[in-house]
């Protein structure tokens, strides 16, 4: 166990700071301030955070970490606390280390008994979320599907049976692809399309899968998808755990797959299901 006291010791600090989705207004004066007074600012892309930090007039160096040099960066960042006190990361836009590396950046810290501190600020799921019109508890964030179809249905296929309003971000060039993949696996359910949030042309479409893919242009920008929970759960009161493994098994399914389906389609973890057939094997 460990407790850590974030504002009340003199241990090194990483911040983790929120930056605007899309209008660059959209910052706390707290993130201002906590910028301007740290040692280094490690971003994704120099070029982005530059705009954000000249527009404020931030002079704090910047130094690059993002998903693709992560492990040596986290080795640098390590070897600056030898030396500084306090340095933020910041993505490109919105909160940190949400589909975004950081992480195994933020356990080795931890392990190493650094203070990590959220600046909390915009985050674009949670934008998305609160204009939906769906519910918005609980919900589950999901991040970025599968780029491999096969993946990505079966990625779905572990959601179907979800309550919870579900949350995805989504790629314009794929956006056509998912909306399908959730149709077929998830069915015709309310969906919201929010894209381009906080900017000047910001959209939040609202509708059933069908009708969305009605949509004949290409919707470009960052987009959200917010997916209606499952209403239609069937009822299994009537039938045991091992009764509904065993009508899987009778229809072809090996066990382990008859396991796996009776806790999808219950919304039990497959350890619980599989406990109860191995009591009553035994």
């Amino acid at each position: 166990m460990t407790r850590q006291k974030s504002f009340l010791n003199e241990t090194r600090t990483l911040y983790l700071v929120a930056t605007p989705i899309g209008n660059i207004s959209d910052i706390t004066i707290r993130a201002l301030e906590l910028l301007k007074s740290v040692d280094i600012i490690y971003c994704e892309d120099k070029r982005n955070s530059l705009k954000l930090l000249t527009h404020y007039n931030i002079k704090v160096p910047l130094k690059s970490y993002h998903e693709f040099n992560k492990e040596k960066a986290s080795k640098t960042i390590i070897e600056d606390f030898n030396k500084y006190q306090k340095i933020a990361l910041i993505s490109d836009a919105g909160t940190p280390v949400i589909s975004d590396p950081g992480y195994e950046l933020v356990k080795i810290l931890i392990e190493k008994e650094f203070n990590i501190v959220s600046i909390p600020g915009a985050s674009a799921f949670l934008s998305a979320l609160i204009v939906s019109g769906l519910e918005t508890k609980p919900f589950i964030y999901y991040g970025f599907l599968s780029e491999k179809e096969t993946k990505r249905k079966s990625e779905l296929e572990n959601l179907r049976y979800q309550k919870m309003t579900l949350i995805f971000y989504e790629a314009p060039h794929r956006l056509k692809k998912t909306l399908t993949a959730i149709l077929e696996v998830l069915g015709n359910r309310q969906i919201v399309i929010a894209r381009e949030l906080t900017k000047k042309f910001e959209e939040i479409i609202r509708g059933t899968a069908n009708e969305l893919l009605m949509i004949e242009e290409d919707l470009k920008g960052e987009i959200v998808l917010v997916v209606e929970g499952n209403k239609d759960l069937p009822d299994f009161s009537a039938i045991t755990i091992e009764e509904h493994v065993k009508s899987f098994i009778k229809d072809g399914l090996t066990k382990n797959e008859a396991i796996k389906k009776v806790a999808q389609e219950r919304n039990i973890p497959k350890n619980e299901v599989y406990k109860k057939c191995l009591n009553k094997d035994n």
